[in-house]
């Protein structure tokens, strides 16, 4: 590891403290920097150690706390005898609304087998059936069950095995954990070489240098209310990245997970439809005989939701504006072995018993398919640069994710990212970043401490109001005329933004600050993804425009893609890579 270096006796307290001055930690230089710990990040840092570099891994909550946790249903592969990796591609291509790269999609279904086998060698507890073998479920899109789980906590399971690794990584992997990274340095040759972060437990600031930077910081939920997404998950690196001139895709694919809790969000796993619950409308019917008679509730992901809405809609739902998800045909032994957390969910959160009653569900905003667009090995458009997991537009999701694709796309990528940034880092000498971008990121800070109460909005009431717009009309059925509403909201909101004011003026754990620099991110998020909607004319996958209800390949057989300008984004377009499918129809 690089010897330490610090900005010479530079103390950073923030304006208007109400705290002392605490001196800057020492910050080393690293090789490769990884931007968020959850499991994107976390493949990605033990990936470029175990090409002996030396790597950083910076979150701004402890890494496992990260919102890999909240992935609760499995993890696809063709491991069984009788799949293969070409099954799974195709069915990924198909969730994708053929909008997905098939040349990642190869990668990501080829490496799959060999991943799940690393993870179970490193101690992954995945379950098995009663031969003993690594056993599966069924998942929505999928033609064969592929799924591997640990009950409905697979991303905790994977997350702690992997948090383990960086442990026995310890010389060469340095973990700033709790430290919120809030801009890239990008040097006089315009590549990316490192990062400025706010250590939140003193407030002290710091340019950290590298070689290589990769972004893996999760997506952008918090953007629409309510979510089933963390606090956390306010689309940073997206916005980081697109600052600085790396270009964004797919950004108007959201998906809506079929199965939340009206009102709250919690996600109820599509694990549960792949042990055989039922969903029912208002008049008992198990509706999903009309829009998906072959896969009924394991159809994809914006199929199953857009017939929930309709439902409702249509009045067929209940009073409170849901369907019902009936969990009560699983037999009870299997729900507390498999179901485990979504049995405590459903009481403490709904009264409900899920083994003797329905509970009630809706669609609810859960991920987001487009992000910073990136090559096979993590590369953006920037040298120096890379992104992971769901900060990045492969694009392996195009405009449907599957269930159960999301960790693969974490492990797969962040892997391929780490060795390639590591690789990148033994090639180059190290430049070192303009401290003016760190000058900028404390008068940002100083700018924000300094406006007084009253001086305009709260942040969190400009947070509601973005959220309930875009959920409102950017969301599961969508039309020019809401999409409009939501792009002019979104860009009041900007404005507001610039004087909306902060009541925490100290330094530490200062999480008012950290929340008016997390809506800048979010707004610009919105802003993308409002426009990307708008745009794109016709329907493909989460984007069902009612004004144009047909897929269109001829037009639409393409990526929107999104560069920041003076003028705001700018869209260009570029080719969807067909290898071996061409686009047919899509039904399930």
């Amino acid at each position: 590891m690089a010897s330490p270096t610090r900005r010479s006796g530079h103390l950073n307290p923030t304006a208007g403290s109400d705290f002392g001055a605490i001196a800057s930690a020492l910050v080393p230089t690293h090789d490769v920097l990884v931007i968020g710990a959850g499991l994107a990040g976390q493949r990605a840092a033990l990936a470029a150690a175990e090409q002996g570099v030396s790597v950083g891994i910076i979150s701004k909550v402890h890494p496992v706390r990260s919102h890999s946790n909240a992935a609760q249903g499995g993890i696809n592969a063709a491991l069984n005898p009788g799949d293969s990796w070409e099954s799974h591609a195709f069915d990924t291509i198909k969730g994708s609304d053929y909008l997905g790269d098939q040349d990642a999609i190869e990668i990501m279904t080829r490496e799959a087998p060999e991943e799940i086998l690393h993870l179970e060698h490193l101690g992954v507890t995945f379950h098995r059936n009663e031969e003993g073998k690594l056993g599966t479920r069924a998942f929505g899109g999928a033609s064969a069950a592929r799924t591997y789980y640990v009950a409905d906590i697979t991303g905790q399971a994977i997350m702690h095995v992997l948090y383990e690794q960086l442990m026995k990584y310890s010389e060469q992997i340095a973990r700033y954990e709790e430290w919120f990274s809030s801009s890239l340095a990008i040097d006089e040759n315009g590549e990316c070489c490192g990062v400025v972060t706010r250590n939140v437990a003193d407030g002290s600031m710091e340019l950290f240098q590298a070689k290589s930077v990769i972004l893996c910081c999760g997506g952008n939920g918090q953007v629409w209310q309510p979510t089933t997404n963390a606090l956390i998950c306010t689309g940073d690196g997206i916005a980081m990245a697109y600052r600085v001139g790396a270009k964004l895709m797919d950004m108007e694919m959201i998906q809506y997970h079929p199965t939340t809790l009206a009102g709250k969000g919690f996600l109820i796993t599509e694990g549960a439809r792949g042990e055989g619950a039922h969903l029912l409308n208002a008049n008992g019917e198990r509706f999903m005989e009309k829009y998906a008679p072959n896969k009924m509730e394991l159809a994809s992901r914006d199929v199953v939701s857009r017939a929930e809405q309709t439902e409702i809609n249509e009045g067929r739902g209940f009073p409170d504006g849901t369907v019902a998800l009936d969990i009560t045909v699983v037999p009870k032994k299997r729900v507390h072995e498999a179901l485990r957390e979504i049995v405590l969910v459903g009481r403490d959160f709904a009264g409900v018993d899920i083994t003797r009653e329905p509970i009630h569900i809706k669609p609810g905003n859960h991920y987001t398919m487009g992000g910073v667009k990136t090559d096979v090995d993590g590369r953006t458009d920037i040298p120096g640069l890379y992104s992971a997991g769901e900060t990045a537009c492969v694009s392996v999701h195009g405009g449907n994710r599957l269930g159960a694709n999301s960790l693969l796309d974490t492990l797969i990528f962040g892997k391929r990212s780490g060795r390639d940034a590591a690789a990148r880092a033994k090639r180059i000498d190290a430049t070192r970043p303009s401290k003016q971008v760190l000058e900028d990121e404390e008068n940002l800070i100083a700018d924000l401490v300094s406006r007084e109460k009253g001086s305009g909005r709260r942040i969190s009431e400009i947070k509601r109001e973005l959220g309930q717009t875009m959920d409102g009309k950017v969301a599961v059925f969508r039309d020019e005329a809401g999409i409009t509403e939501a792009l002019e909201i979104v860009k009041r909101l900007k404005e507001e933004a610039k004087t909306a004011y902060i009541d925490d003026h100290g330094s530490v754990f200062n999480q008012d600050l950290l929340g008016a620099i997390e809506l800048g991110y979010m707004l610009d998020n919105a802003e993308c993804t409002a426009l990307a909607a708008l745009e794109r004319k016709e329907s493909r996958g989460a984007q069902y425009r009612t004004d144009f209800p047909e897929r269109n390949d001829d037009e639409w057989l393409k990526h929107i893609d999104l560069e920041q300008t003076d003028d705001g984004p700018e869209i260009s377009y570029s080719e969807v890579t067909i290898t071996q499918w061409e686009p047919e129809a899509r039904t399930y």
